[in-house]
């Protein structure tokens, strides 16, 4: 209830937003590129089998987009982002917090909460959405490579049949649930550090409660979202 109070509320503090947006991305891009390229590979060479079996190989990309899409980009992208970007601000909070920077910075009459807490949530809650598009796309560019391996398939017939089965209600379900992974993975972290205690232990179980909390909250998310967005769908 404090973040919103304080996100609504001026001064705004942009600078650090967008200092946080760049760290928090620029940190987690060369591991996302990695994992969704493989995802991509190593899906489509799974699904290529059970396939085949029916004849129906041509539906591969059709399937591969489908599960990017719709899960697998914003899950991964989260689960990433909670182990390296969520641990990363439990850290530096938790040992601000037993260091006495917090309070030094109320003393000198800033808002700590406002510079620390609600900038760091606001570039999570924009920066993973926008890493879910970039892995969605590096998934699908190792699916294609895959597909047009074993299957010679040209890059236009990939692309006609991927998108064939993608609706807007997709793309727009992924995006919402990016948002919620990423506010999720931005409070959990700051709250485990804001409110670390016990010295430098208090540092590292700070760090390690926002990942596994934070992954848990995703995994949870993740299964309501399925659930909400199956409704519409039917």
């Amino acid at each position: 209830m404090r973040f919103f109070k304080e996100a609504f509320s001026a001064p705004v503090e942009w600078k650090e937003i967008m200092r946080q947006c760049y760290l928090l991305g620029y940190r987690s891009l060369g591991l996302i590129t990695l994992t969704g390229f493989i995802t991509g590979i190593v899906f489509t060479k799974q699904s290529r089998p059970s396939l085949a079996e029916f004849g129906a190989t041509s539906w591969l990309p059709s399937l591969v987009a489908i599960a990017i899409i719709r899960s697998l980009a914003p899950l991964l992208t989260a689960l990433i982002t909670a182990g390296k970007v969520g641990s990363n601000i439990g850290a530096e909070l938790g040992s601000m917090k037993v260091t006495e920077q917090i309070d030094a910075m109320e003393v000198s009459g800033t808002n700590p909460f406002k510079f620390l807490v609600v900038t760091r949530t606001l570039a999570t809650t924009i920066t993973i959405p926008i890493l879910t598009f970039y892995t969605g796309l590096v998934g699908m560019l190792g699916a294609f490579l895959n597909v047009t391996t074993f299957e010679n398939t040209s890059y236009q017939a990939f692309i006609q049949s991927a998108f064939e089965s993608i609706s807007f209600l997709d793309i727009f379900s992924s995006t919402i649930k990016a948002i919620v992974f990423g506010f999720t993975i931005g409070i959990v972290g700051c709250y485990q550090g804001y409110n670390s205690s016990k010295g430098t232990e208090g540092v590292g179980k700070a760090a390690n409660s926002s990942v596994v909390i934070g992954m848990f909250l995703v995994f949870l998310e993740e299964i309501v979202g399925t659930q909400i967005t199956f409704m519409f769908r039917t």
